[in-house]
């Protein structure tokens, strides 16, 4: 008789951008893991970008991360559900699909985006306003 596994649900709040457009970029998220910690990180990107690329960068970074932490912690990615939240309209709608990817950059890491997100149980991106994502960052 096979058993169900359960489900661990990690809540990761993100946002990315760059000083002018494109400039030095960079992003910060934030996870909310189910036994109650949270973990927040900051980070700067060593070359100029767009926002949009910061905010994919950021994404990447971040779901990078929680794969490592999970591995650490001897969790496993495929029991994993991942609740995503963003101020980024363009990346909400790209990886939903209800945008297109035009641009080839941005292609790339769209691509990078939903491989690592392929390899949880599940996943969802929401749209939150950036004074709802800040406010998770204490800003």
């Amino acid at each position: 008789m096979q058993t169900e596994e359960t489900i661990e649900r990690v809540v990761l709040y993100f946002d990315g951008g760059s000083l002018g457009n494109p400039g030095p970029g960079y992003g910060s998220f934030r996870f909310e893991f189910p036994n109650g910690a949270v973990e927040q990180q900051r980070i700067e990107f060593d070359q100029e970008l767009t926002n949009n690329q910061a905010e994919y960068r950021t994404l990447i970074t971040a779901l990078e991360t929680l794969l490592e932490r999970l591995e650490q912690q001897g969790a496993r990615p495929e029991t994993t559900a991942v609740h995503v939240h963003t101020d980024s309209e363009l990346i909400v709608n790209q990886l939903r699909g209800t945008y297109k990817v035009r641009n080839p950059i941005l292609r790339t890491l769209h691509e990078r985006a939903r491989q690592l997100l392929g390899r949880f149980a599940t996943w969802d991106i929401q749209w939150q306003p950036r004074e709802v994502i800040y406010s998770h960052f204490g800003h």
